[in-house]
């Protein structure tokens, strides 16, 4: 099981001093978290990206290079990437740039994303939403798997004998999480391909989750790629922890009151009876996320909302320190009863291995373009030419 941590990246007013922090403050809390997720012993971090205010994680692989240069076991992921209005072709450079300087530790999160205005701001049509998700996605494979792609579709222009530069770090992709909180035909995208999905339920109560994870799952098993028990699922969660539960609950119910993704709705206590928010001690948090298997099965990660509603950085750090105290418990917690025909997550290296057993691991052959034809020696080559 992989258990870590993600931002959705909120600036947000913290209401117990009335600090705003500057976007400053948080790009450089970001990486503080992330360097105590991993001092903690947690698997993942995660940042999710934005184009408008008050969120300032608009370029997450920055971030995330950055990162990878001071950890070392710390494996890096986004929460989400938006296939809909990014380039394919960027995203395929961006994420096999950020392999390479992780040494293999990345992989992503694909979504669409909560912000309706994002569309237009890159000439896309939120009523294609969808449409755009499967092609981009479509596309995005293919520059992650073949060295010269032709290729033509309705939201972009062609490619023509395309490589895109550089290629996956020994030959294999970032491993690739769907994530979706109410939209089947992701779920159905992820299935297809094979890939994970992430049902990032912090505001869903647990019916709804277990219906989207189980739709995955039937799924994944139709399309052949292993029993529905063996999918790749992963869910989101949040807490707020204190040795003693009340003053959890006292502490944090200013921040849940403001809260960008849920504040100035629902009260707390109504808040957490029906989603994953669990506001209490270490051993609440503990019990109330290893139920998570009795609804949705066995899954592969667990990722948590750690730094948002304007929670200081001394906090969030405290946070941290109190889920690595209880991480060794939850491990085991998530190991019991687990059958060993059960995947774990699959990382850089277990796709590697894979790809070498199944003998579909190749290394990329650099060649040059012609300017005057466009065409590529490699892909005579790949015609049987000298």
């Amino acid at each position: 099981m992989q258990i870590g941590v993600f931002s959705v990246s909120d600036i947000t007013t913290d209401p117990a001093t009335g600090h705003t922090p500057s976007a400053h403050e948080r790009i450089k809390a970001s990486v503080a978290i992330a360097k105590k997720a991993e001092e903690v012993g947690l698997d993942f971090y995660a940042i999710g990206e934005h184009h408008n205010e008050p969120f300032f994680s608009s370029s997450p692989t920055t971030t995330l290079g950055y990162i990878a240069a001071q950890t070392d076991t710390l494996l890096l992921s986004t929460a989400t990437t938006l296939i809909t209005t990014n380039d394919p072709v960027k995203i395929a450079e961006d994420f096999a740039m950020l392999q390479h300087l992780a040494d293999g530790r990345v992989d992503i999160m694909l979504g669409r994303g909560n912000t309706g205005p994002v569309y237009p701001w890159f000439g896309k049509d939120i009523r294609a939403g969808v449409a755009l998700a499967v092609e981009n996605y479509a596309l995005l494979r293919r520059l992650w798997t073949e060295d010269v792609v032709d290729w033509q579709g309705k939201y972009r222009t062609p490619l023509q004998s395309f490589t895109s530069t550089p290629r996956p770090l020994d030959g294999v992709a970032p491993f690739v999480w769907h994530g979706s909180i109410r939209t089947p035909e992701i779920a159905e995208q992820a299935a297809y391909y094979g890939d994970g999905f992430f049902h990032n339920n912090i505001f869903w109560n647990i019916e709804h989750t277990a219906q989207m994870v189980n739709l995955y799952r039937r799924r994944y098993e139709h399309y052949g790629h292993g029993r529905a028990d063996q999918a790749i699922v992963g869910l989101g969660g949040q807490f707020f922890m204190r040795k003693n539960s009340q003053d959890a609950v006292n502490e944090f119910r200013p921040y849940f009151d403001v809260a960008p993704v849920y504040g100035h709705g629902p009260s707390m206590e109504d808040f957490t009876e029906v989603t994953p928010l669990t506001v209490g001690s270490p051993q609440q948090v503990l019990e109330r996320y290893l139920g998570m298997v009795e609804h949705v099965g066995h899954y592969q990660r667990q990722g948590f909302l750690i730094d948002h509603a304007g929670l200081p950085l001394k906090t969030v750090l405290e946070q941290l320190d109190l889920l690595g105290e209880i991480l060794p418990e939850m491990r085991k917690g998530y190991a019991e009863g687990r059958p060993a025909h059960i995947p774990e997550a699959p990382t850089h290296a277990s796709l590697v291995e894979k790809a070498r057993v199944a003998g579909t691991l190749t290394e990329h052959r650099t060649v040059g373009v012609d300017d005057v034809t466009g065409q590529s020696p490699y892909e005579a080559a790949l015609k049987g030419g000298n």
